[in-house]
């Protein structure tokens, strides 16, 4: 396996509905973001790109944050086999909350 191989980003129909909750000024920050952290090493951790200790109810592997104040959180899963990444959910976290798709989550 090439570790230097770009993965595929793949973002299923739901992402669509957690964007609609999310101001429209940030849909390039948030492609942009997600492109250079995730299509190389998604699953090396940094500062901001961490393995979930206990998934929420997305079925997620991994987390990153980005934006400003790191406000912004994107849930996904590596295939390494495929070489493909999976967002399952992109949502707006504040406080100890997590917004996504208009739907709160406490973490």
């Amino acid at each position: 396996m090439n570790p230097l191989r770009p993965l595929e980003l793949i973002y299923p129909p739901i992402i669509k509905a957690h964007l609609k909750t999310i101001e429209p000024k940030y849909f390039p920050l948030i492609g942009e973001s997600l492109e250079k952290q995730l299509r190389y090493q998604p699953d090396t951790e940094n500062r901001n790109r961490k393995p979930l200790k206990r998934p929420i109810t997305f079925g997620t592997q991994w987390e990153v944050r980005f934006g400003p104040g790191n406000i912004f959180r994107a849930f996904y899963k590596v295939n390494r086999e495929e070489y493909q990444v999976e967002i399952l959910a992109i949502g707006i976290k504040k406080n100890s909350r997590l917004n996504v798709g208009g739907q709160e989550y406490e973490i």
